[in-house]
């Protein structure tokens, strides 16, 4: 099956490419008689969306509207198909015509090119980080089924360029365009940004996902693991190149007396696990973290070939990002969305 669709249970399709007439979604599998309205997908879009001035961001102005075409009736869901679109307004393809030829470094052209034989490099086409829109938008259908059961999932930069956040105060993330729980450190990372985006160059991270109030018993024996689903997810996102679970690569370096996770009356001592074991979540906080990579997108001048196999070098032009951070953070927090709510209605059909 091409792989433009996710889940099992809840199904996410998205469509479109970055400077296509519009992007969009198609969601099945979401229960019917939950309230849904565009705004409320449109808050999760602003959160995404590009050209509202951040240092690290591409001044591409998009508003990402969003407009539901079906699946809902009167506010609520119907249990149908939910269709939803948004449409390209600020795309500028003649920025691209000059690399229509050749392969960028650090893309998919290639691989594009090598799969396809044909691809848009208008902006990179299905492979841009543009396409993540989409999943947001689908993500916030996704909370709705969470909120069924009380699932909070929260994204937040934990390190950019090096600099760590070392407070962990949740409650400031909404406050810096970082979605940095620690605001010192998120000056700090908005200084770097503003000296590297100079420079021509760019920055990556790493960001950590949370969900809360996640009941035992969701998860699939052997193939279908939550932390094997979760995983996917995250690292279906372009610009993703690892994800760790609790502990993580950590735990290669302790020893099991140290990794396991005492159990008391009351529940587990500590969370080495991340809240899941054997594939299934133990009722503790989910934790997750990605390695953003750097945007590949630079000014700085670079060796590459074309299609012909020549050598050339490149200077990229245009509207980019200096860093996948912060945009790519309520990304990463869709996804878990949608891999929690694809388990918990996989649940629902074990114990009825």
């Amino acid at each position: 099956m091409p792989g433009n669709t996710f889940g099992h249970s809840f199904r996410v399709t998205t469509w479109g490419e970055s400077h296509g007439p519009a992007i969009g979604v198609v969601v099945d599998g979401c229960p019917p008689r939950l309230p849904l309205d565009a705004g409320f997908i449109q808050a999760a879009l602003e959160r995404r969306r590009p050209g509202k001035g951040g240092v690290a961001e591409t001044t591409r102005k998009e508003p990402d509207k969003v407009e539901i075409l079906s699946g809902v009736f009167e506010g609520l869901t119907t249990g149908t198909p939910i269709s939803l679109v948004i449409y390209n307004k600020d795309a500028r393809s003649s920025s691209y015509d000059e690399l229509k030829d050749i392969f960028r470094p650090g893309h998919g052209d290639m691989t594009y090119w090598a799969k396809y034989g044909i691809r848009d490099h208008r902006g990179g086409g299905r492979a841009s980080g543009r396409e993540t829109a989409a999943r947001v938008a689908a993500g916030a259908v996704a909370q709705l089924v969470l909120n069924t059961v009380g699932i909070e999932v929260i994204a937040h930069t934990v390190c950019l360029g090096g600099i760590w956040a070392k407070n962990r105060e949740l409650s400031v993330i909404e406050n810096n365009r970082l979605f940095c729980a620690d605001a010192e450190a998120a000056l700090q990372m908005e200084e770097l940004i503003a000296s590297v985006r100079a420079q021509g160059d760019s920055l990556g991270g790493i960001v950590e996902v949370l969900a809360r109030n996640v009941p035992p018993g969701l998860g699939e024996p052997v193939f279908d693991k939550l932390d094997a689903d979760l995983a996917k997810s995250l690292m279906s996102i372009g610009a993703v190149k690892a994800v760790e679970i609790g502990a993580g690569m950590q735990a290669a370096f302790l020893r099991g007396s140290e990794n396991n996770d005492p159990i008391g009356p009351g529940g587990f001592l500590s969370n080495s696990a991340g809240g899941i074991l054997a594939g299934i979540s133990n009722g503790e906080e989910i934790v997750c973290r990605v390695a953003v990579k750097p945007i590949p997108s630079i000014s700085q001048v670079q060796q590459t070939i074309n299609k012909a196999g020549e050598p050339v070098t490149i200077r990229i032009g245009g509207r980019h990002d200096a860093s996948a951070i912060p945009r790519i953070v309520p990304v990463c927090q869709a996804m878990v969305r949608l891999v929690l709510a694809d388990h918990l209605l996989r649940q629902k059909a074990v114990n009825i």
